[in-house]
């Protein structure tokens, strides 16, 4: 029997992210590198533990294997316990038959079982594709002062970005008087960001009676927190104004990446008060040769420089060779980048070797001149892949096969 926690997490961490195409053909998005030695899901895991909260079930199903890999028993967030813990969830075999999750409540409602185990007051449900430092023991102790049922955090979007989003608006105390998922036509800016506190009792209450739904497609923004809202529970907004990223496009996870560079974006602020844990991986230090010209970089340990690089984020163990020019990209772990090539604006995804002369992306000054600014954007380079000597790569592209002349 384990012993009664006030609050526990549930990450959900299964999502396939289609949307950042190459990069996660082999691995969960959540497992995604950032910021040339995290992954995305250190983030939630960190806010966990600094928030106090010990027991994190996560939540897989697409491409587990790296994502589990990674985690492994929980140590490098202090999360190998014996009582609580980390717990990686995937859908098994139950007497009625094997089920997929079907959604973001369906997932949990699969894991009553387990929630049950530690008899918690409140259940926090995060997402494991976000970037941010957060409290999470300030916004619980929000909820508790407000006797609530569901608390979601929100923050402001900019307007052309709120359909993405489901949004609220909210009275002066904070209480949500109206909840839209992903409207066309958005009323409010102030989107949720996936992350929930629950007060189990009322959580378990609706998880069962959306899974007993056949009309609903058992996911919390469009079905169980209108369905809470409309029986008139307590629900309120726990304002957040920190940096928050959803990294769950090609373009946001570049612009995150390189937010890091940022003097004026502050999510570094305040790092050694809350440090975000990752696994670490033994490399040699970095070598920038006398050759090298590096500026505004983020060069990981293991990397050999003898190139130009200016505004990007290297990996552990990458390689650009002499004569080389990277600038605002994203090289991950173990990336090459031979004699005389170019790489601007781009993703290069782990062990992609680009070859002598070659040319990767664009900038938008160059495609301003040539009358083709609507064809910039960042390119991406899948992992493993080898774009040729002399071969290039489009704006805009995405390459999943080896490029050769």
């Amino acid at each position: 029997m384990n012993p009664k926690h006030e609050c526990i997490a549930m990450l959900l961490a299964g999502g396939q992210g289609s949307r950042l195409g190459v990069l996660t053909q082999t691995i969960a998005k959540p497992a995604v590198p950032y910021g040339g030695k995290y992954r995305i899901i250190d983030f939630p895991l960190s806010n966990c533990v600094n928030s106090g909260i010990d027991t994190v079930g996560v939540l897989t199903q697409y491409q587990p294997l790296e994502l589990s890999d990674y985690l492994g028993s929980g140590q490098p967030w202090d999360l190998d316990r014996a009582d609580g813990g980390l717990h990686i969830l995937a859908p098994y075999q139950q007497i009625k038959g094997t089920s997929w999750y079907k959604n973001t409540a369906n997932a949990i409602y699969q894991n009553i079982t387990f929630i049950e185990r530690y008899d918690p007051e409140y259940v926090l449900i995060l997402s494991g594709d976000h970037i941010y430092k957060m409290d999470y023991a300030k916004m619980l102790d929000f909820h508790k002062k407000n006797n609530a049922a569901c608390t979601i955090a929100m923050l402001e979007v900019p307007w052309e970005e709120a359909s993405r989003f489901g949004l609220m608006s909210t009275d002066e105390d904070g209480k949500i008087l109206e909840f839209e998922e992903k409207p066309a036509n958005p009323k409010s800016n102030t989107a949720s960001m996936g992350v929930y506190v629950f007060t189990w009792e009322k959580l378990r209450k609706y998880l069962i009676a959306d899974e007993n739904d056949p009309n609903s497609s058992n996911d919390f923004g469009h079905d169980l927190i209108p369905a809470m809202h409309n029986a008139g529970e307590r629900m309120y907004g726990y304002r957040y104004s920190g940096y928050w990223k959803d990294v769950g496009t090609i373009d946001s996870l570049w612009e995150a990446n390189l937010d890091l560079l940022n003097p004026s974006v502050n999510i570094q602020a305040d790092d050694t008060k809350w440090k975000i844990y990752y696994k670490h991986s033994a490399a040699p230090p970095q070598y920038i040769a006398p050759s090298a010209a590096a500026q505004n970089c983020l060069i990981s340990e293991g990397c050999e420089v003898a190139g130009e690089v200016d505004y990007s984020v290297l990996f552990s163990n990458v390689t650009i060779e002499e004569g080389a020019s990277v600038r605002y990209s994203i090289l991950m772990p173990g990336t090459v980048v031979k004699r005389g090539a170019r790489v601007h604006t781009a993703i290069i995804a782990e062990n992609a070797v680009i070859g002598e002369g070659a040319t990767v992306g664009a900038s938008s000054e160059e495609m301003g001149k040539a009358g083709q600014l609507d064809a910039w954007g960042v390119c991406v380079v899948g992992k493993g892949v080898t774009i040729a000597a002399g071969q290039s790569v489009a704006p805009k592209e995405m390459v999943d096969k080896d490029r050769r002349a």
